[in-house]
Parts: structure tokens; sequence; C-alpha cells
């Protein structure tokens, strides 16, 4: 039975189409991964399943009754709340159904004959449903879910407010798994989770008996919890059967054969309009001219196919030879009160160190310490002064929002020449006029391309990357993952991707909370 059905789908963004005419059926219990590479309308795509965005043309059209929810990771929440309170939001209609109960019973009072027995198998058969969904012990259920995701480490009496970014992100889809919907949205869920509750949410996913669409450039995650594919591309949206693995073998066969079907249109297209121009102004050939044009004009022309934008990083080498080239001893990092205690590393000058660990323990304020951003609350560390570092932020945030992708580069790199400008940034995938929007017009992983093609002109020997996965599709986080295997000096680097960070690092730091 189909939950969701979409036709006709067309949505422009600036001057390109991301679906035109697009179909999609849904069916119940269907567990999606949607993919498509950066900039191809994935987020643009479940905003308008769930309403917050206008699609241009098409009908999007849910089973009625059906319940859904979006995770939206950079959703406003009430901060004076705490986490209990927010997340019991999540069975709001059975409080107001508790509450209709509680209006019976004040009827029961007063009521007789007839109308009280009408009462009384009213409140019946609501307090046996609140029994059912297990109104009576909430705070048990919440829970049992939420200690899965980690919420138990920061604590049910926390203020919202006090919470990390991650921390939030982790309630926030805690509450939506709560709410037991029909289908939920989901965006990156597991880009602020730890390895540990990764693993517990793909379990989750699995025993999930509704239907869930979710946006992931996680290969791993999406082979384990999804049965189907929706790929967006060439303006299309398509579902294949099976997980993600199996979905890149038909995709590269179906790639070819639009590719074939396209260069077919495009050589008609030229015939067509040759012919046109032949013989339009020739009175014995004009009304044949005229039909081709109507042909023409009718044609649905075929998107330009996706260009696979490959992506090179390329990190240069400051040479530097050390033994002790970062060395942290008894060090303790915080803010009011310290997150991680006692930390002990060393680091030789080509050590490349995965520091793991629970979302919101204190692995972004280590190396904000590190990078002498936040002071130490004990102990000391030490970076050799030969030390050549750049650093990564894990948060896409631009003091100003009109500024684009040339304009970024240009302000931190201000003596390049326009060539270099350009050239930097389609080395990294941002080309054309992608390199001239403003930087909150790209992609997540567009702006995190933009970010590293930065990184990439300046030479160093000790890389400080946050989470540089994050909204990177397939081919960019390869190419990553190879130039740091390359790059000959230091690396740490904080990652919840096992497959990602493992490859690239010999050493391994695990942050536990004090």
């Amino acid at each position: 039975m189909s939950v969701l059905e979409i036709k006709n789908l067309s949505h422009r963004y600036d001057d390109r189409w991301l679906f035109e005419k697009a179909n999609l059926v849904v069916n119940n219990g269907e567990h999606i991964g949607v993919v498509g590479l950066n900039g191809a309308g994935k987020s643009t795509f479940i905003n308008i399943l769930d309403g917050r965005l206008s699609q241009d043309e098409g009908e999007v059209n849910y089973l009625g009754g059906v319940r859904r929810g979006y995770l939206d990771q950079y959703a406003t929440v009430d901060g004076s709340l705490t986490v209990m309170e927010y997340l019991l939001q999540a069975f709001d209609y059975l409080y107001a159904m508790n509450d209709r109960l509680e209006a019976i019973y004040t009827q029961m009072e007063s009521a007789q004959g007839e109308q009280l027995d009408l009462l009384i198998k009213r409140s019946a058969s609501l307090s046996e449903r609140l029994v059912t969904e297990g109104f009576y012990d909430l705070e048990s259920k919440v829970k049992k879910v939420a200690n899965g995701l980690g919420v138990n480490k920061f604590g049910y009496n926390a203020v919202i407010a006090n919470l990390s970014g991650g921390e939030r992100a982790k309630l926030m889809l805690s509450k939506l798994l709560l709410s037991e919907l029909d289908i939920m949205l989901l965006d990156e869920p597991t880009n602020f989770l730890d390895v540990e509750h990764v693993e517990w949410l793909v379990k989750y996913l699995n025993s999930f008996k509704k239907t869930f669409l979710v946006i992931s450039h996680d290969v791993e995650f999406l082979d384990k919890v999804c049965k189907q594919i929706v790929n967006i591309e060439n303006g299309r949206i398509k579902k294949y059967s099976g997980n993600y693995t199996r979905f890149t073998v038909q995709r590269a066969e179906d790639a070819k054969q639009y590719e074939d079907e396209y260069n077919r249109q495009q050589a008609e297209i030229k015939r067509t309009m040759e012919y046109i121009e032949r013989n339009k102004a020739r009175a014995s050939t004009a009304k044949m001219a005229r039909s081709r044009q109507k042909k023409l004009d009718k044609m649905n022309i075929l998107s330009t196919p996706t260009e696979i934008t490959e992506c090179t990083f390329t990190f240069p080498y400051v040479d530097v030879n050390a033994k002790e080239f970062v060395k942290i001893k008894n060090l303790s990092v915080g803010y009011s009160y310290p997150l991680i205690e006692n930390i002990n590393i060393l680091m030789n000058s080509t050590d490349k160190l995965w520091i793991r660990g629970t979302n919101g323990v204190g692995k972004t304020t280590l190396l904000k310490t590190l990078m002498r951003v936040i002071a130490p609350k004990a102990g000391s560390f030490f970076i050799h002064p030969e030390a050549k570092i750049l650093y990564l932020e894990q948060d896409l945030n631009f003091d100003d929002k009109a500024m684009t992708a040339v304009e970024y580069y240009s302000l931190n790199r201000p003596m390049d020449k326009a060539s270099k400008v350009r050239q930097s940034l389609a080395s990294v995938g941002i080309k054309g006029d992608l390199a001239t929007k403003p930087m909150v017009k790209l992609s997540g992983g567009e702006q995190v391309r933009v970010k590293l093609s930065v990184l990439t002109t300046t030479s160093a020997n000790l890389l400080i990357l946050d989470e540089p996965t994050n909204h990177l599709d397939v081919i960019a986080k390869k190419a990553l993952k190879q130039a740091l295997i390359d790059f000959e000096g230091a690396i740490i680097l904080v990652s919840h991707e096992t497959e990602f960070a493992k490859d690239v690092c010999n050493i391994i730091f695990d942050a536990k909370a004090k």
C-alpha cells in the first residue's frame, strides 16, 4: 500500500532544474536511502516532502491520516526546557487524550442513565488506550530510546540551553523516534553520533515497521539500514531495489543508458534545426519546416547528463622531523568545569591521531584547546615551534551570508590571483556558477569543499580536522581520505566515521568524560 505519491514534481533552484516532472511512489514499510552528489537537491527534496518548501509544479500526496516527522538538526528548540520535558512532548497526543478522559470523569459526576453509560464506555476505551500506549510509564519509555542515543550521558534534568549542538541533534532525533510516526524524514542522522550510537540506530531502524527516507553520505550506514535507494540525478527521482552497494552497479548502467539517450536526442535536435534553417524561407518547404518546429517545441528535452565532479585534495607539506612533535601531559579541557581530564598523548611529526568518543564528551573542546581558542583547565601541552598548523572547524558558519565562494577564498588568501582562485576552487569541484553563488546557497558538502580548497593552498605539517567528512559526498570523501593518507605530516582527526578514520590514522585516543 502506498503512503506517499509524488506526481510530476518540478523544482528550480537558481537557473537549473533539480527535478523536472519527476514521479515516485513510496510504499508502507519501505526503508529508503536518498542519495545524489553534493548539490543534487537531496535536502530540498526532503523539505518539499515535509511541506517546509513549496515545489514549483506537481503534487506531493500522503495517504490520509499518515503522521510524519522531519529531523531538522538546525531547528530552534526552547532552551528553557529540560531534556525530559522536551522528550515528553513526543507524547502530547497522549496528554491530550488524558485531558479528555479527565473531562469525561468530571461529566460522569452529574450524569445519569444512558448518558452515564455512554460516558463509562468512552472512559473505558480511552483508559485502555492510555495503558496500551504506556502513558503511565512514559519516562521509562523515553529512556529506553534516548539512552540508546546517549542522551543519558548529559542527563535528563539538563537544561537544553546548556547543551552542545551535537547533544541537541541527539535530543531531536530521540524525540522523533519516540513519536512513533508513520513516515520519518531523516537528514544526515549520523552526523553527530559516535560509533556506538550509530550501531544502536542501525538496529532501531532495521526493526522499525513503518516507513523512513534517510539522506546520508555514510555508505556503510546506508548499506545496513536501506532496502531501497532513491537517486536524484539529471532532474529525475528514481527508486532502486536493494542497498547502496547494489544501487551503484545499477546506477552505472543507467547513467550510460541515459548518456546514450541524451546524445541521440541532441543529434536529432541538431538535424531538425538544420532542416528548419534550410527550408523555412522556401515556399515549397516552409510548411514542412513549421511542422518540424512544432515537433521540436513539444519535445521533452533531456537535462545534460550529470557531470561527476572529481575532487583533488592535496595538502602541501613543510618538512619537519621531531620525535616529540605534539606532547600532551595530564591535560584537562572544558569550560566552567572539565569535560575530559588527564589526557596524555605523544605524537611524532608523522603520526596521525584519531580522536573518537561519544558526542558531547569534549572532542571539539580538546581541539580548540590545542588551537589556544580555549584555555586548558589543568595540565599542559606542547606543540613543536616549527609546526605549521591548518585547522578545519566542524561548524559551517560564515560571517557574511552574501559572500561567494570566490570572495571567501580571496578573503583567506588575499595574495592569490583571480586565476589561482578559480583553479583552486575548480580542483575541489566548485566550478562555473557555483564559484560565484553566495555560500549559503551552496549545499553543505559544497561549503566544506570551499573551506578545504583554502586549506590545500597552504603548506603545513600538522592538520587538525574536526569531522571533515560531514556533508561530503562519496566522491569528495574518497579524495579527501587519499589526500590525508598521502600527507607526510601529522594529523589530529576527530571523526565519527570508522572506515574513514581507521584507514588514515595509526594512533587512537578514546575521549571519555571525567
